[in-house]
């Protein structure tokens, strides 16, 4: 690579990716970065585009004909740098989803003269480059011009792709800055983040905190024409109102019979379940249930896994299934959203903390999670601070969350997880300290 090397994608990260299935439906296409961005905005201060676009090799940009124009020509306006590049698939799922946005923002007459994007490829060649860029209706530096694309790389600190940097006209008000986390602003808000200004994304941010301060069971799992969850084939009732959940701790279930990580999971999830149901016999102030929300391609998918599940689902192609997917802002499956008995959401997070903790992570509260989390630190101090893994050439080191970018896919179990972990400081690799299968040395060893 060039100017974006590819070594960037350790190989923990494309595990990661491996281990998570895209959901197979364009409203919400999956999203991977590697940079350890917040999701709040980036900001600094406004920028002169004829200066960093510009370079000795010319002042012009390819348009998505070919044409040339001129840098000058993006003055005044909200100009969107999007670096990506086609052999990497996440990049190739973001450009759909921004090409629509794009277009969309274009058909609004008050917006098309005032938003640009500008393509800043990663591509290893001029071939990949053309055939990549012909998808895309914006302009484009010129894959000749190394320099800039270089240039604009190191000036914006882009750690991985696909990334979006927003730049605010330079007119010198308070809100002109330059935001980094484009890509998450427009997977999250879409056409309605537009202007990208500071104010226009503070207001966005407080009609979703309210949105979410006010979700209620009914709010999330029901609409006009249906006040019901469907209940296991296997059971008598055909189907479970989703007014007898209130009061219930509740679990979201994103996943579909395609979804190879599932086939794991899912197994792993319905004995989790039961174990927490026979915990709850009894204690008629508290229970658990689970809900199936399918991504499944047809009904008869559907119909085949949910019978594999011991807990309620929405119908198969239900309008709530995208709704709550977007409004959850599921990337990747299978995941689990866990809400507390009042309707309100306890963490998104399910999926780590039951492949971590089992059935001991119920109810999945901060509360809950600090115990066990203060558990598993207790028990690290007993473990050696490096290991020899039977599965890895290198020597690994004891690590705590958050040393290797949180969450984690196990290298020999292929499980998620939080927390501690034996890690590889030269490559990346990872395994829970539970999976470590240590070398016997010999003493001349």
């Amino acid at each position: 690579m060039e100017e974006l090397e590819k070594k960037n994608i350790s190989s923990t990260s494309m595990k990661e990716e491996e281990e998570e299935e895209e959901i197979d439906n364009s409203f919400v296409p999956v999203y991977h970065s590697f940079s350890s961005q917040n999701y709040h905005s980036h900001v600094a201060s406004g920028v002169d585009y004829l200066s960093i676009l510009a370079s000795k090799h010319g002042d012009f940009l390819l348009s998505s004909a070919g044409d040339q124009v001129k840098v000058s020509e993006l003055e005044g306006k909200v100009v969107g740098l999007y670096f990506s590049a086609n052999w990497y698939s996440p990049c190739t799922k973001f450009t759909n989803l921004l090409v629509n946005v794009y277009q969309q923002l274009k058909e609004c007459s008050n917006v098309n003269l005032g938003f640009e994007i500008v393509f800043v490829s990663s591509d290893e060649d001029l071939n990949a480059f053309n055939a990549y860029r012909s998808s895309m209706p914006w302009l484009a530096i010129p894959f000749s011009d190394l320099e800039t694309r270089r240039a604009l790389t190191q000036k914006f600190d882009v750690e991985g792709i696909p990334c979006l940097v927003i730049l605010q006209p330079n007119d010198n008000k308070l809100d002109s800055a330059v935001i980094k986390d484009g890509v998450e602003l427009v997977y999250r808000y879409g056409v309605q983040a537009f202007p990208f200004t500071r104010e226009r994304l503070e207001e966005l941010r407080e009609k979703e905190k309210e949105k979410h301060d006010s979700q209620t069971l009914s709010s999330l799992l029901t609409h006009e024409a249906r006040d019901f969850l469907l209940g296991h084939p296997s059971s008598k009732q055909a189907s479970v109102p989703v007014a007898s959940l209130k009061g219930k701790t509740v679990g979201l279930y994103f996943s579909a019979q395609w979804c190879i990580p599932a086939k794991k999971f899912t197994p792993r999830l319905v004995s989790v379940y039961e174990k927490i149901k026979q915990q709850l016999e009894g204690k008629e102030e508290e229970d658990f249930e689970i809900v199936f929300v399918s991504s499944d391609h047809n009904q008869v998918e559907f119909a085949t896994y949910f019978e594999t599940m011991p807990w309620l689902a929405i119908p198969f192609d239900d309008p709530t299934i995208k709704a709550l997917a977007k409004y959850f802002d599921i990337r990747g499956i299978p995941s689990l959203v866990v809400l507390g008995p009042d309707g309100k959401t306890v963490t998104k997070q399910g999926r780590s903390l039951v492949n971590l903790y089992k059935e001991n992570a119920y109810p999945f509260t901060k509360t809950r999670v600090g115990i066990l989390e203060k558990q598993m630190d207790e028990i690290a101090k007993g473990l050696p601070k490096t290991e020899t893994h039977s599965g890895h050439r290198h020597e690994l080191t004891l690590v705590p969350e958050g040393h290797g970018g949180g969450a984690f896919i196990c290298c020999d179990c292929d499980e998620q997880g939080y927390g501690w972990a034996y890690q590889c400081l030269e490559c990346g690799y990872e395994v829970h300290p539970k999976c470590v299968k240590p070398v016997c040395r010999g003493p001349d060893n």
